[in-house]
């Protein structure tokens, strides 16, 4: 059974929380803060902007104030103009928070002439990490209370994890509800998952997802080695230079591959990804969706993973080249796609941890009632395995079985003080109550 939707009607915390009438009471919102507006800087990739997003939402309602619509800025890595409502359904957002926090999609004309429609003229907040929704009352709101229209640039990690019911309630409504995948998007994420589903007939339907993370600049920017051939370094210290330029060869900078990956921090290639799979007991006829981005000479690195798990398919497999052009070059989209078709398989195995991991647990154990079903491998016990050359298949695959039993994130768990919310939803996000999906993936309205 799936939780039920974090809707404004129902929440495991009580709604009217005593926080509002510190700032203004509920009915004087918009009349007396009406006219001061918040734009949050949002720089990232789209996966990484979702939690800002979301803070956002809950920041602007508490203060009162109305949010613009965040921007999301062109970066040299992932080389990807997508806008808010390529990703989001915009329309759908504004609507779902509207009784609860105002957002407009532009500053109106009368706030940027005051500022000579200049945006560098307004007033920039910088706040310190992990600040206090109190310190957002203190020391943000009489400064919004006197410009009318700030910024705050950077926003990632500019709010604690730990805040009062009225500020994670906005949170999970922005996360749950009103951040839904675009029309595009949707549609055809809905329509792999209806695909693997069918092509999984052999499991009554069921899939594993795997999110694979051996894409060029991931391997680049983990200093790893791998065959360590001239043709690598070549590649590599071509995409370090290209994303970012001189990083990597600052004098002085001492970069030890063998330490990296014994501390577990070298992205898993495909071959040891199919080693772990079947070490842990997944079979050949296993129906797996492989989740990634563009692999790093995937010619010859995917196919080993492909003769061990010959029906795997990835969203280039499932869909045509018709139905895929639309997003092609646009990595926010691709991964929106990835996510879709993750969040609905019956387990999903991670091989690196990030932002895709971290907000794919929580919306699975929001789906599954806390249960994330999901299997998070222990990497520096992978590595001196993987780099034993006397270890044997039998004693491989019992290191693997026991590794699966330990790391898989089971059961019904609570948010613990300083968890993300965004990783553990319970119970500030959901009840064990009757159940109906969330609305990032559905088109339901």
């Amino acid at each position: 059974m799936l939780p039920a939707p974090f809707t404004r009607a129902q929440s495991c915390t009580q709604k009217s929380d005593p926080i509002w009438t510190l700032i203004i009471p509920l009915v004087m919102r918009y009349p007396l803060y009406g006219n001061t507006h918040i734009k949050v800087g949002n720089g990232d990739h789209a996966s990484k902007s979702l939690r800002k997003i979301c803070n956002a939402v809950a920041v602007a309602g508490y203060l009162n104030a109305t949010l613009v619509i965040p921007n999301f800025h062109f970066h040299s890595i992932w080389r990807d103009p997508s806008k808010f409502g390529d990703i989001y359904d915009e329309e759908y957002f504004i609507k779902t928070l509207e009784s609860d926090v105002r957002i407009v999609k532009t500053v109106p004309g009368y706030i940027m002439e005051r500022f000579d429609y200049n945006m560098s003229n307004v007033y920039n907040f910088r706040i310190k990490a992990w600040s206090s929704i109190h310190y957002y009352k203190n020391t943000v709101l009489p400064k919004l209370l006197e410009e009318k229209f700030i910024r705050i640039s950077p926003f990632a990690n500019r709010l604690s994890f730990d805040s009062p019911p009225a500020v994670q309630r906005l949170r999970c409504l922005a996360n749950y509800q009103a951040l839904r995948f675009s029309n595009p998007i949707l549609t055809l994420g809905e329509t792999l998952v209806a695909r693997m589903k069918e092509r999984s007939t052999n499991n009554n339907g069921k899939y594993v997802s795997v999110h694979l993370r051996f894409e060029e600049d991931m391997v680049a920017f983990s200093c790893c080695l791998y065959d360590g051939g001239k043709q690598e370094k070549i590649d590599m210290d071509a995409a370090r230079e290209r994303g970012w330029k001189g990083k990597f060869t600052k004098p002085g900078r001492i970069i030890l591959p063998e330490l990296i990956r014994l501390n577990g921090s070298c992205p898993l290639t495909p071959l040891e990804v199919g080693l772990m799979l079947r070490g842990m007991g997944f079979g050949r006829n296993t129906n797996i969706y492989l989740a990634s981005g563009r692999i790093y000479d995937s010619e010859r690195y995917m196919a080993p993973l492909l003769e061990m798990f010959p029906l795997l398919q990835t969203k280039e497999t499932l869909a045509s080249a018709e139905e895929l052009a639309p997003f092609q070059n646009y990595s926010s989209r691709m991964a929106a796609i990835d996510y879709t078709v993750c969040l609905h398989s019956e387990g999903f195995v991670t091989t690196q941890g990030g932002n895709f991991l971290q907000l794919l647990l929580g919306h699975r154990r929001y789906l599954h009632g806390g249960h994330s079903r999901t299997i998070r491998p222990d990497k520096r016990k992978l590595a001196l395995l993987f780099d034993n050359p006397n270890i044997g298949w039998k004693n491989f695959k019992r290191q693997m079985l026991n590794m699966r039993a330990n790391s898989v994130s089971k059961g019904f768990q609570l948010k613990r003080p300083n968890d993300s919310i965004y990783s553990f939803p319970c119970p500030d996000c959901m009840c064990k109550a009757n159940k109906s999906e969330d609305s990032r993936t559905s088109s339901a309205t």
